[in-house]
């Protein structure tokens, strides 16, 4: 199965970063590509100057959004099918904007580029085009200056040892 990476640097834009990582996992989620499109977020500039303190942050910080993720769908699971009780989701809305706030100056001290990888098996060279070609043009990751990493391209050996020592 060969894979291609797609590179993208959103600067010190930390929140169209965390829209672009909104955005793959609803397409993960909606289109079953679990295993197909991964993804990972890299802070090359803050894990530098801090001598991979920021590296244990980042990983810490990874787990916190997505059980956020989680606790939201479920609490949206509950209010629909059992029509949920105010008192519950009123709590839980209030504290959400505190772990987000709390979480975000750990994250916002430098560069943030998120490093897609796609998973395609040889039979579905035609979904995996429709990604690479989806992907750039789709608008959080538009203005992240999109860089498409085939097999075949000499920085796809640097790429892909990256991607798997990122957390």
């Amino acid at each position: 199965m060969a894979h291609t990476y797609i590179r993208l640097d959103f600067g010190t834009d930390e929140e169209k970063a965390q829209q672009a990582r909104h955005k793959l996992d609803g397409w993960r989620q909606a289109f079953r590509l679990d295993k197909k499109l991964q993804y990972k977020l890299e802070r090359p500039e803050s894990e530098a100057a801090d001598g991979g303190a920021a590296a244990g942050s980042e990983s810490a910080a990874k787990p916190v959004a997505e059980k956020e993720a989680k606790t939201a769908q479920e609490e949206k699971a509950k209010s629909g099918s059992k029509g949920g009780s105010k008192g519950k989701e009123k709590t839980a809305a209030k504290a959400k904007p505190s772990e987000g706030a709390e979480q975000k100056p750990a994250e916002a001290n430098g560069k943030v580029g998120l490093l897609v990888r796609l998973y395609f098996s040889s039979h579905e060279k035609l979904s995996e085009q429709r990604w690479i070609d989806r992907i750039p043009s789709e608008e959080p990751f538009k203005s992240a200056s999109p860089k498409v990493i085939h097999s075949n391209d000499a920085d796809f050996e640097k790429t892909d040892q990256q991607f798997e020592s990122l957390d």
